[in-house]
């Protein structure tokens, strides 16, 4: 059964969640700053204080638990985002919401999707 790391986004009302590699980067990026800094402290803070190890269950579903819930606003229906080497689980007018503004400075800065 393979392990998954979720962690507290750092700056939307989501969960991020991928293999332990995910915390490996995260790791590495914290051992290349002293460990007394600021940032390394507030790297610790985000990925160690606002993340848990989860199972999947012998389906291989996700248990969506307190800890995804109280931080999303997650109730009965989520949304998967696929970001790159992770995904996130969004409460689904949260992600719509986020999305639009997206899309809004995009448009405004006059940038257009590749």
């Amino acid at each position: 059964m393979r392990e998954l790391y979720c962690f507290q986004d750092f700056v939307f009302p989501a969960i991020s969640v991928g293999g332990p590699e995910l915390l490996d980067r995260f790791e590495r990026q914290m051992a290349a700053e002293d460990p007394f800094s600021d940032a390394a402290n507030q790297m610790s803070l985000l990925v160690h204080g606002g993340g848990v190890f989860v199972r999947l269950d012998p389906e291989g579903r996700l248990m969506v638990t307190d800890f995804i819930r109280d931080f999303t606003g997650i109730s009965t229906d989520v949304t998967f985002v696929g970001r790159g080497d992770h995904f996130q689980l969004w409460e689904p007018q949260a992600f719509a919401r986020a999305q639009a503004e997206a899309r809004e400075g995009r448009k405004q800065r006059g940038l257009r999707p590749q």
